[in-house]
C-alpha cells in the first residue's frame, strides 16, 4: 500500500465521457480532465476531449474492441492503482456511463480494496442518447411507461445467461440492447419466441451521437435481413418497441442544418 511506503496517495476519478458527442460530457467531467495528471481512456472517446487535458499529463489508451484488447481488464485495474500510488490525479475516462455496462463497478471494487480514494462521475449513457439523437424517446406518455437496458454481449465465461428473455420480451414497453449488433439474430429470435409480435418496430442506431450516426428501422420480422443487406455492424444499439414509430415525426438530427 502507498500509505505504508510513506507516499502521498493520489485519487482516481471514474468519469463518464458520454456516448460520443464531446458536448455531452458533464461539467464536472470536463473540469477533471483539465486538472488531470494521468488520463486512461477507452476506445469510444472523442479525441477532442483529450485536447482539454494539460500538456504535461500522461495519456494512456486502453481501448477494447470485440477481438482486440490493448490491455485486459485486470491489467487496467492494476494500472489505476499504480498511477494513484504514484500520487497522481487519475481520470479513468470511459465511454457512456461508467456503471452502465462500462465495468466501472469492477474498477471501483479494486480501488476500494486497495485503499485508493476514488470518485464516480456519471456520464450520459448511449442507451438514452443514441435513441434521442435518432428521434426516438425511450418513454412516451401514450406509448411507453417502462424501459429496460440489456447487454447484447454478456461475459463469455459465465456458465449461463442472466437475461430472462421470457420476462424481458413482453415485461417492458421499450427494450434497449447495447452492443447487440453481432448477436442480433439471437436477440430477435428470443424476443419472437417469448411473445413479442413480428410486426413490433425496431431501430438500430450505429455510432450514436457521432457525426457518422446512422439509423436503420424495421420490424422484428425483417430487421435481421435488413441489417445483413446494409452490413450493419458495431458499434450499434437496438431499440425495440412502439416508440420507434415516433422517429418519422421527430427525427431532428437528420433534419438539422450542417452549420448548427
Amino acid at each position: 500500500m502507498a500509505e505504508e511506503l510513506g507516499a502521498t496517495v493520489g485519487k482516481v476519478f471514474l468519469v463518464g465521457a458520454g456516448p460520443g458527442d464531446p458536448g455531452l460530457i458533464t461539467v464536472r467531467g470536463l473540469r477533471l480532465l483539465q486538472q488531470a495528471d494521468v488520463v486512461i481512456y477507452d476506445h469510444l472517446v472523442d479525441e477532442r476531449l483529450l485536447a482539454e487535458v494539460p500538456r504535461a499529463a500522461e495519456l494512456i489508451y486502453v481501448g477494447k474492441l470485440a477481438s482486440q484488447h490493448t490491455l485486459r481488464q485486470s491489467e487496467i485495474n492494476i494500472l489505476l492503482v499504480v498511477k494513484a500510488q504514484e500520487g497522481k490525479r487519475v481520470v479513468r475516462l470511459k465511454g457512456g456511463d461508467p456503471f452502465v455496462f462500462g465495468r466501472g463497478g469492477e474498477e471501483a471494487q479494486v480501488l476500494a480494496g486497495s485503499g485508493i480514494p476514488f470518485e464516480v462521475v456519471p456520464g450520459v449513457t448511449s442507451a438514452i442518447a443514441a435513441p434521442a439523437y435518432a428521434g426516438i424517446p425511450v418513454t412516451h406518455r401514450a406509448h411507453a411507461s417502462s424501459f429496460a437496458v440489456i447487454t447484447g454481449h454478456e461475459d463469455p465465461t459465465k456458465p449461463t445467461s442472466r437475461l430472462d428473455w421470457e420476462k424481458l420480451a413482453t415485461g417492458v414497453d421499450t427494450l434497449i440492447c447495447l452492443m447487440g449488433a453481432q448477436n442480433l439474430t439471437h436477440i430477435v429470435a428470443q424476443l419472437l419466441r417469448h411473445g413479442r409480435a413480428p410486426e413490433t418496430p425496431i431501430a438500430l442506431v450505429r455510432w450514436g451521437t457521432w457525426p457518422t450516426q446512422e439509423t436503420l428501422v424495421g420490424t422484428l420480422a425483417d430487421i435481421v435481413e435488413l441489417a445483413a443487406a446494409r452490413q450493419y455492424g458495431a458499434p450499434a444499439i437496438a431499440i425495440v418497441g412502439e416508440v420507434v414509430r415516433l422517429r418519422d415525426t421527430i427525427q431532428w438530427l437528420d433534419n438539422r442544418s450542417p452549420v448548427e
